[in-house]
């Protein structure tokens, strides 16, 4: 179900609008528009949507309009044109005191700046937008006290900002956002300060954050690897307009312009591409019913040594190797219950890569890729997971 959709959204800079509008209807550039007109295009005729509980990722360079379309989602910049509908309301039309209540109840921003005021205590800041609605200080401390819990920085209350170091600081920044307990969290490139160690922390932070509480988030950045990190979705923007958005590995293997396969050439792979894009289907399996022999027989065939056992439905219950199956056969054994072996790695097929890359250096047998009702999907070894990685650079043209 769609949070948030945005219609044509259109930002001009400039006094006299309308006359950008015109040319921009007639199909003029934005570098023409503004020769004729003085006028700015920030944001041209943007459209998507998001689902509940979605994290969907603007990214571009600096300049390509990303910050100025964030910050018309919640008015903060005033858009020239289009829709903008949070649970099918347009808040261009609305009231500016249903515009406070919006800001209040349904989004918070995160700014890349965290904006703590010195003089105030973490609990204070944490409070501080609960305050300005008149809520009652025992209520405003105790929501305040949750979302400081949910960051890790229960002991840091009575600390000042100047106390804490960058990373806390913008902890303090999401905490302040929770405690209103909004629907959308708006973020502003909000670990571009950050040393790169503690932006990787903060972005973990955020994704565990995020598995817990199901936000609604647009997320903006210029880093590839962290649109890649945090994004169900992505959408890149250059000139003001969205050149293309979609999963994650859409764009990575299917770029739709020189712009987009120039952003990803220089992608690590290996965080970039997850389990589903590079396994291959089991090129056989055993069932519970089948016996040691027949195991013996699949796998001399096949030129394999282990043999994944799954039911009829294609759950994964376990592997049987070349070896034990030889010894069963040797010792009369017809069945595979106690051969059947339950220790063994396996992975989700939304897992990258290089989360991977240790397990698959170390197991002696494919690993297994299942999703959620633990139905096998797919297997990994080292042969397919360095023709994917070789195919995914060729994609690109690297």
């Amino acid at each position: 179900m769609a949070k948030l959709i945005i219609n044509n959204l259109t930002k001009i800079y400039g006094n006299s609008p309308e006359k950008a509008l015109e040319l921009m209807d007639k199909g003029y550039t934005n570098s023409e528009i503004r020769q004729e007109t003085k006028q700015v295009v920030g944001v041209r005729e943007v459209s998507f949507s998001v689902n509940e509980g979605e994290s969907f990722v603007i990214m571009g360079l600096s300049g390509s309009g990303k910050s100025t379309l964030i910050r018309c989602i919640n008015l903060l910049i005033k858009p020239t044109r289009g829709e903008i509908l949070i649970d099918n309301e347009d808040v261009t039309r609305v009231s500016s005191d249903r515009l406070m209540q919006l800001r209040r109840k349904k989004m918070s921003m995160i700014f890349q700046k965290f904006a703590l005021l010195p003089n105030r205590r973490i609990l204070d800041n944490v409070a501080y937008g609960l305050e300005v609605q008149n809520m009652s200080r025992i209520v405003r401390y105790e929501k305040a006290r949750e979302a400081i819990s949910m960051v890790g920085l229960q002991e840091w209350e009575d600390a000042y900002p100047h106390n804490l170091s960058g990373g806390m600081q913008q902890r303090v920044g999401i905490a302040r956002a929770l405690a209103n307990d909004p629907d959308i969290l708006l973020m502003d490139e909000p670990f571009s300060a950050l040393d790169p160690l503690i932006r990787q922390d903060m972005q973990d932070d955020l994704l565990a954050l995020q598995e817990k509480l199901h936000k609604t988030i647009i997320f903006i950045t210029h880093d590839l690897d962290e649109a890649l990190k945090i994004g169900d979705n992505i959408a890149l923007m250059k000139d003001g307009v969205i050149v293309q958005s979609g999963v994650p590995e859409d764009i990575l293997l299917s770029p739709a312009s020189d712009y987009v396969a120039r952003f990803v050439e220089n992608i690590n792979w290996t965080k970039a591409l997850t389990a589903s894009a590079v396994m291959v289907k089991p090129r056989v399996v055993i069932y519970p019913k089948d016996g040691p022999m027949t195991a013996l027989r699949i796998m001399e065939k096949h030129g394999i040594s282990s043999l994944f056992v799954v039911d009829r439905s294609t759950h994964l219950i376990g592997y049987v190797t070349a070896e034990d199956a030889y010894n069963a056969v040797e010792n009369g054994i017809k069945h595979l219950d106690g051969i059947i072996q339950k220790d063994m790695p396996v992975s989700a097929p939304d897992i990258v890569l290089s989360d991977l890359l240790e397990v698959l250096a170390n197991t002696k047998i494919p690993l297994a890729v299942v999703n959620e009702a633990n139905e096998l999907k797919g297997v990994l070894v080292r042969g397919s997971v360095i023709a994917g990685l070789a195919g995914a650079r060729r994609e690109a043209g690297e």
